[in-house]
């Protein structure tokens, strides 16, 4: 396993990184016995950093992962988790709501301390809230140590400009905006290089795009995204290859993204994934598939408030 620097928090984190979702049965029913197992392949291969949130399953995955982690030395793991959502339309970015969250979160896991605090899915809260409310909550978790680092998650790139031009963030968590069908994630870099921001990249796999798998109803990927994708999974089984193992390989190689985090909760599942991080790419196919990807580059789908959605330059200001 390969390790990058998170920004300017000075940890150095797995290329692979695990997230805990699946732990929470929010794909399919999950047996404890399994996640637990998971958990333990993960580490046991070198990943160490976990990300999870009492969102996932309803507090299910936090419980899971505690068990899973009771046994594992605390210095084996680098643990981040978030609050802010806790329900399908539940959101409270208050500061006695994420005080009381973190607290919660620590005694479902089985620690004393959180690594890494994030508040999730901002872009469904009030600007106002996050910004006056749920970010000075952070900072005095940090100053009392509760947690180490803090920062926020969500899939609009446009709301880390915007928060970044408001107030400092040690780590920040982006999902489905690098991978083989969408790599704007890489317009932010300049700014979490000035800044110091670690970047927690998510979903390789584009919430299941990129996979022989069939997409999920509740997919919010348009019907030409979804069909680019199908196409190209298509052609790498044609080819005798799996295109989750071609997205995984492409979304790590980069050393300008410290870690990517994969989410399953099956042993063989997690070790194939790491396996994969270890072999050398097929270039002649990724260029391939992603000439078959390329009239989808960068599409995506708005998510929250539309104060959020609006457009903005890296530094926040609206266009």
């Amino acid at each position: 396993m390969k390790y990058r620097k998170l920004g300017n928090t000075g940890l150095d984190v797995s290329v692979l990184s695990y997230g805990a979702s699946s732990l929470g049965s929010v794909f399919r029913d999950v047996p404890k016995e399994e996640g637990i197992r998971t958990v333990h392949t993960a580490i046991d291969m070198g990943i160490n950093l976990i990300d999870v949130s009492p969102y996932y399953g309803l507090t299910k995955a936090e419980t899971v992962l505690g068990e899973a982690l009771r046994t594992v030395p605390r210095d084996r793991y680098i643990l981040s988790t978030k609050a802010g959502r806790y329900g399908q339309d539940e959101f409270d970015f208050s500061r006695e709501r994420v005080i009381r969250s973190a607290e919660e979160s620590m005694r479902r896991l089985g620690t004393d301390y959180l690594d890494i605090l994030l508040l999730h899915d901002i872009e469904f809260g009030r600007g106002e809230q996050v910004i006056e409310e749920g970010i000075p909550a952070l900072e005095e978790l940090k100053q009392s140590g509760k947690i180490r680092y803090f920062g926020v998650t969500g899939l609009p790139l446009n709301i880390f400009g915007r928060v970044l031009s408001r107030t400092a963030l040690d780590v920040l968590l982006s999902y489905c905006h690098y991978s083989l069908n969408d790599t704007t994630l890489l317009r932010l870099l300049p700014l979490l290089e000035r800044q110091g921001t670690g970047l927690m990249n998510a979903s390789p796999i584009s919430m299941g795009l990129l996979s022989n798998r069939q997409v999920p109803d509740w997919h919010p990927a348009s019907g030409d995204i979804q069909a680019a994708c199908k196409r190209a999974a298509k052609y790498c089984r044609d080819k005798g290859e799996d295109i989750a193992k071609l997205a995984v390989q492409f979304s790590t190689a980069n050393e300008q993204i410290p870690t990517t985090l994969v989410s399953t909760a099956t042993p063989a599942n997690i070790r194939n994934n790491i396996l994969w991080t270890e072999e050398p790419v097929d270039e002649q196919l990724l260029e391939e598939v992603l000439e078959i990807l390329k009239p989808i580059d960068g599409a995506t789908w708005p998510s929250g408030r539309p104060e959020w959605n609006e457009e903005r330059d890296q530094n926040g200001e609206r266009l």
